[in-house]
């Protein structure tokens, strides 16, 4: 990744990485091609972006358990109230 100061200069940030290898099934994987061809991006990234959106899913559901947790189970005394795992599969 290049970073270009306010005065124009370059540098060459570099990130660690690491590999990731997967077997994946024929027609995914032509499936996943496609879709990155469609969006003009490598194969890795919509890979990557479901792995992150996957993640996300998981931490915001862990976060509603314990806002349930914390207040107790939602309640009846309220009507207009919605719990706040409602919606969520």
């Amino acid at each position: 990744m290049r970073h270009t100061a306010p005065n124009g200069a370059t540098t060459l940030v570099v990130t660690p990485t690491s590999v990731l290898s997967l077997h994946m099934d024929h027609d995914l994987l032509e499936r996943v091609r496609h879709h990155a061809a469609r969006g003009r991006t490598s194969v890795q990234d919509p890979v990557v972006r479901t792995l992150i959106r996957d993640d996300f899913d998981q931490r915001f559901r862990t976060a509603v358990q314990e806002t349930e947790r914390f207040h107790g189970p939602s309640g009846s005394e309220d009507g207009d109230q919605v719990r706040p795992s409602a919606g969520i599969r």
